[in-house]
């Protein structure tokens, strides 16, 4: 590897390769000689920029829940436009299609990376949690604007959409789900609590 380069570029380069080895092969295929390898640069690399590879794992983990910072502004924005249950839907399809679902796995896979994890992320797995609290916030929105029932608990309707879209989409064999089964679920779990304003 040539000398010079940045930090950032050297982490942003593992993390990288770290998600390709991730959704490739699962969370045991996983390893620093395996992320190294696909970086394409030195196994001592890795263990200079970070202090273990547990170290290194929670990094990963928290710069992809970062990542999801631009689409949990989207979703916010979208409050008041736009069908909810679609909205809702998009968001969701979105975010499991994406890395969350084999972080998700990784998270569970290794005991020493969840210790880690705690330091700086003190309950749940940190993708399903600020998952929670996006589309958490979204909700609260638009009950706020009159088109979500007064009453209807936000957190706790997040939490099961996130869980069961997890559960849709969590069979690594299989196709992901279709919107349309999303839709579905996004449609059933908040049936009756849409409102049209006004």
């Amino acid at each position: 590897m040539p000398t010079g380069v940045a930090l950032r570029d050297v982490r942003e380069q593992l993390f990288d390769a770290a998600e390709r080895v991730l959704l490739d092969g699962g969370p045991s295929a996983l390893t620093s000689r395996a992320v190294t390898a696909e970086a394409g640069v030195a196994k001592g690399v890795l263990h200079r920029h970070f202090a273990d590879f547990d170290d290194f794992l929670a990094d990963f983990v928290l710069d992809r829940v970062d990542r999801f910072a631009p689409r949990a502004a989207a979703l916010r924005d979208s409050a008041g436009t736009g069908d909810v249950a679609d909205n809702v839907t998009a968001a969701l399809t979105d975010l499991f299609g994406s890395v969350a679902v084999a972080v998700v796995a990784l998270v569970t896979f290794r005991d020493g990376l969840r210790e880690r994890l705690r330091r700086a992320w003190p309950a749940g797995v940190p993708v399903l949690t600020e998952a929670a609290t996006t589309i958490g916030a979204y909700l609260a929105a638009e009950r706020d604007l009159g088109r979500l029932a007064p009453e209807s608990d936000v957190d706790v309707l997040a939490a099961v959409l996130v869980g069961t879209a997890h559960l849709l989409h969590a069979d690594r064999g299989s196709a992901p789900p279709t919107t349309e089964a999303v839709h579905r679920v996004v449609t059933t779990v908040l049936a009756g609590r849409t409102r049209r304003p006004g």
